[in-house]
């Protein structure tokens, strides 16, 4: 994938990897919406230790870049949605305190249950205390955001404050417009996130850097259709 320099290194390296690991594969794909997308990214497929290994490194290394930044983001605790986000946020930690013990040494990470535990300790979550601390959410993807709203709403209530959200790949797509008519300016899912709560959504891979690590190293067809998709679909935003 020569033409993927144009990356950071660790985006080249996870989008080789979730391409290689069948992750991210290209074709037609049905989506929620109703849309048929030339591309599809499925985080369920991180189950091997290698792929396990990948992304975790990418949404370490996206975390260390952000925090060498211009606009830093300080937490104390990664917390993952059931249940794709369980084992990104445990294996974030991890990562981040091997590449960096002194800072993030003792980072904690915690998950909620689908359904309250009424028996032993109890409560929806699990891991480290929410209250006070300053909670980043790791996940997969922002679809509708549905689900980030309902992290969002549990950790409040226990007393974390949520600051920003880190997902591996932003779609770029705009939302459907109410009318159903496509070629209407809409913002995306993440968009309307960063305006309701004013907090950054980060993303290890963005559609414009799936495209530009794709072109001169993949199919020539199977880039013209992630452009054209592109073209039809990008958020206002």
């Amino acid at each position: 994938m020569s033409s993927a320099n144009t990356l950071a290194p660790f985006k080249a390296e996870f989008l080789k990897s979730a391409i290689d690991g069948g992750v991210l594969t290209f074709g037609s794909f049905e989506l929620k919406s109703g849309r048929i997308s030339p591309y599809f990214f499925n985080a369920g497929l991180f189950y091997t230790a290698d792929l396990l290994r990948a992304i975790s490194t990418a949404y370490a290394k996206t975390l260390i870049e952000t925090n060498n930044s211009a606009s830093p983001i300080e937490f104390d605790i990664l917390f993952g949605p059931a249940y794709k986000g369980i084992p990104l946020a445990t294996s974030t930690v991890d990562k981040l305190g091997e590449l960096d013990p002194a800072k993030y040494g003792q980072l904690c990470y915690a998950f909620d249950r689908k359904e309250a535990k009424d028996h032993g300790e109890g409560g929806n979550i699990v891991g480290a205390p929410l209250k006070g601390k300053r909670v980043l959410i790791v996940d997969d993807v922002v679809t509708a955001g549905t689900a980030k709203r309902e992290a969002i709403t549990k950790i409040r209530k226990e007393g974390g404050i949520v600051v920003g959200i880190l997902v591996a790949v932003d779609r770029m797509e705009k939302l459907p417009s109410p009318d159903g008519d496509d070629s209407k300016p809409m913002p995306s899912a993440i968009g309307e996130m960063r305006k309701e709560f004013g907090f950054p959504v980060l993303s290890i891979l963005t559609l414009d850097d799936i495209i530009g690590g794709l072109v001169g190293a993949n199919s020539a067809e199977d880039v013209k259709r992630l452009e054209e998709y592109r073209a039809k679909y990008k958020a206002s935003d």
